[in-house]
C-alpha cells in the first residue's frame, strides 16, 4: 500500500528574462522593501549581483549586502550575516548565486530569527522556528537549493557538513533566468551539473522516495544527461542552458521532499575535509556508487539506466545495467570530470577521516542498499585506484 507527503510552497518564475520580473514578484509574495543580499564575491566582480542590485534600487528596495559567502558555506560566515541581518533590520534575505549563497541565506534566514548555530538546528539541540523570508535567483544549474528545506553548512573549527532541514528553510520565491548561467566557466557548468545528476538519481533510488519525487527525478535524469555536454561545450547556448536550468529545478524538487545518499555522504566529508567544490566531489564518487547499489538493486538501476536514455526498454535489466556504467563513465569523461586521486589536498592517508565522516552522515540510512564503514571504504579504494574517468 502506498503512503507519502509531498510539500513544495516555493512560488516559481522560470525563464529567459525571468529576472526582470523580480521587483514585482518579491512585492506579490509579501517581501518588504529591506532586503539582505546574499552573494558571493565572484559574483559581485562578474557585474550579475550588482545588476541585481541596480534593478531592485530602481524600484525602490533598500539593499543590505552581504558578499562572505565561501564555496562550502561556513557556520561563523553564517553567524556574521545573522547579526548583520538584525542590525540592519532587514525583512528577507535574497540569495543570488550557486548553492552556497543559497544555503547561507536560508541559514541566515533562520539564525537572525531565532540564534543559535547551525549545528544546534542540524543536531537537534535547537528547535526551528520561522525563517525571515527568503527568495533566491540561481545563477548555476546545479543545487536546486532554490526549491529544497535543506542548507548544508561546514563546521569551521571541525570540518564537519551539517544539514540543517526543515520546511521553513524552504525559500518563499525562486526566479530561474537561464540567461544567468550562460557566463559560469565550463568547469563549474560541468561540475555543478554532474551535482544535479545525482540529486535525480538519489532523490529517485533512495530508501525515502515517493511517486512525485520519482517523476520529477524521472524527467530531470533525460534532460540533464542530453544537455551538460552542449552547455560544457559551447556555454552560449541558450537551449542547453535553459534544459539545464530545468533539469536542476526538477532535481531539486526530487530530492528536496525525499533525500539523498551514498554519493553525497562521501561528497560532504571531501567538502568539508578539503573544501572540494561540492559539485565535483559528487561527480568522481557517481559511477562508483552506482556500481555499488545496482548490484543489489537490479531493477530500479535498469530503470535509471533507461530514463538517462543509456539503454533503451529492450534491454534486459543485466544490459541495461551495463550500459548505465558504462555510459555513464563515458559521459563524465566527456565533461573532464577528473580522477579523486587528482584533486588538490586529497590523501588516501585521510581514508579513515572519509569513512567516519561518510557514516556519520545523516544521509546514510537512505541509500537504497545497506552500507556501513566498510561499503565506504569499499567504494573509496575503488575511487582512489582509477587513474582516469
Amino acid at each position: 500500500m502506498t503512503s507519502f507527503q509531498y510539500m513544495c510552497g516555493t512560488q516559481i518564475d522560470f525563464g529567459v528574462g525571468a529576472i526582470e520580473r523580480l521587483p514585482e514578484q518579491l512585492q506579490a509574495a509579501g517581501f518588504g522593501r529591506k532586503l539582505m543580499v546574499v552573494t558571493d564575491p565572484g559574483l559581485m566582480e562578474a557585474g550579475i549581483a550588482k545588476q541585481v542590485i541596480h534593478h531592485l534600487n530602481l524600484h525602490g528596495y533598500a539593499i543590505t549586502l552581504f558578499h562572505q559567502v565561501q564555496p562550502n558555506p561556513r557556520d561563523t560566515d553564517c553567524l556574521a550575516g545573522a547579526e548583520q541581518f538584525r542590525t540592519r533590520w532587514c525583512d528577507g534575505v535574497l540569495a543570488v548565486g550557486g548553492g552556497s549563497a543559497m544555503d547561507t541565506a536560508k541559514t541566515i534566514a533562520l539564525l537572525a530569527r531565532h540564534g543559535g548555530t547551525p549545528s544546534a538546528y542540524a543536531d537537534g539541540e535547537r528547535a526551528y522556528g520561522e525563517a525571515a523570508p527568503i527568495a533566491c535567483v540561481p545563477t548555476t544549474a546545479g543545487t536546486g537549493s532554490e526549491v529544497t528545506r535543506s542548507a548544508v553548512i561546514t563546521e569551521d573549527a571541525t570540518h564537519r557538513k551539517v544539514t540543517l532541514k526543515h520546511e521553513w528553510l524552504r525559500p518563499n520565491l525562486a526566479i530561474l533566468d537561464p540567461a544567468l548561467t550562460t557566463t559560469v566557466p565550463p568547469h563549474v557548468t560541468a561540475a555543478t551539473g554532474v551535482d544535479a545528476l545525482v540529486h535525480a538519481i538519489e532523490g529517485y533510488t533512495c530508501k525515502k522516495t515517493q511517486p512525485i519525487s520519482q517523476a520529477f527525478g524521472a524527467r530531470a535524469m533525460g534532460l540533464i544527461v542530453r544537455a551538460l555536454p552542449t552547455a560544457y561545450r559551447n556555454p552560449a547556448d541558450i537551449d542547453a542552458r535553459q534544459d539545464m536550468l530545468l533539469g536542476s529545478l526538477l532535481a531539486g524538487l526530487c530530492f528536496g521532499s525525499a533525500d539523498v545518499a551514498a554519493v553525497h555522504c562521501l561528497a560532504e566529508a571531501l567538502g568539508g575535509l578539503y573544501d572540494t567544490p561540492h559539485g565535483l566531489a559528487n561527480a568522481v564518487f557517481l559511477l562508483p556508487v552506482l556500481r555499488y547499489n545496482a548490484q543489489a538493486h537490479v531493477d530500479l538501476h535498469a530503470e535509471v539506466a533507461r530514463l538517462t536514455e543509456f539503454a533503451t526498454e529492450d534491454d534486459p535489466p543485466t544490459k541495461a545495467i551495463e550500459k548505465l556504467l558504462s555510459g555513464m563513465q563515458a559521459w563524465l569523461h566527456e565533461l573532464d570530470i577528473p580522477p579523486l586521486s587528482s584533486l588538490p589536498r586529497v590523501s588516501r592517508d585521510d581514508s579513515d577521516k572519509i569513512v567516519e565522516l561518510a557514516v556519520a552522515n545523516n544521509s546514510t540510512p537512505s541509500n537504497v542498499r545497506e552500507i556501513d564503514a566498510d561499503g565506504y571504504r569499499a567504494i573509496l579504494d575503488e575511487t582512489f585506484a582509477v587513474n582516469a574517468i
